[in-house]
């Protein structure tokens, strides 16, 4: 087995990201630092090539690219990788697989498969703050969509603070398979289905939430429909946050919240 990783700087995050998806659509690990981020994909001997380290063109940058083989226990190290999140001291979420979680109020349990989104990323535990945010105000309750739902683990979190009915979409069927799984697993009522979002117009909604990229929710902005008051995004580095604000702004929502984490930030808009 080949373990292909490319380390490149935050800004580069995004666009590698995007050609990687295009070898791997049904995701990639993931693994961040100060100023890098690491993405790796697997792959049988033959597959991927063994190239070593190396250095590599990207656009304008240099990426690290890394192949290396890994043993044959390649499965259990990548469950290892995955470790119990706790987020802002009151939700947690843990793989199935591990049972060493700190208390908290309310905890999530994923098997993430082949999807994104196992909690640990700083761009979901933002949203979940937001989340929370929203909940401390009273405002947990009605329709509630999840665009770019992964393992599920926004929409279930959703579910459980008391939004309902939950919907979940993604454009990859493995995400779609998992999200299912992982809320019939924690019993929370949500149902997912597979769309595109670039193809297809967003579900209707009071509340959404969408863990995209910048690009995504600048295209998504302004085809929102009118239901949808308040919206609580991530996925984008903190330098992207202002035009990802403009692009809601035109759409005729203000920004409400903002926080960062690292290189990272989500924002909670509402229409007036």
């Amino acid at each position: 087995m080949i373990r292909l990783a490319v380390r490149c700087a935050a800004e580069q995050a995004e666009a590698v990201l995007a050609e990687l998806l295009q070898v791997a659509p049904g995701g990639v690990e993931e693994q961040a630092g100060p100023g890098w981020v690491e993405y790796a994909i697997y792959g049988g001997e033959g597959e991927l090539p063994d190239l070593g380290s190396v250095e590599a063109g990207f656009g304008d940058a240099i990426v690290e690219v890394r192949a290396e083989p890994v043993p044959d226990d390649w499965a259990d190290r990548w469950r290892e990788f995955h470790r119990p999140a706790l987020v802002a001291g009151r939700v947690v979420v843990r793989p199935s697989w591990r049972d060493d979680a700190p208390p908290a109020e309310l905890e999530v349990v994923l098997d993430p498969g082949q999807a994104f989104g196992t909690g640990a990323h700083p761009t979901t535990r933002l949203c979940i703050e937001l989340l929370l945010e929203l909940a401390d105000e009273g405002r947990a309750h009605g329709p509630l969509v999840d665009l770019g739902t992964g393992s599920g683990v926004l929409a279930i979190v959703a579910a459980k603070l008391g939004w309902r009915p939950v919907l979940g979409v993604d454009n990859a069927e493995p995400s779609v398979a998992a999200a299912r799984e992982n809320a019939a697993a924690n019993g929370a009522d949500v149902e997912v289905r597979l769309l595109d979002l670039r193809a297809e117009p967003p579900p209707a909604a009071p509340v959404a939430v969408a863990n995209l990229t910048a690009p995504l929710l600048r295209e998504l902005a302004p085809r929102l429909p009118e239901e949808t008051g308040v919206v609580v995004c991530s996925g984008l580095l903190a330098r992207e946050r202002a035009d990802v604000e403009r692009a809601f702004a035109d759409a005729g929502f203000a920004p409400r919240d903002a926080r960062t984490e690292g290189d990272w930030a989500a924002l909670l808009l509402a229409r007036p």
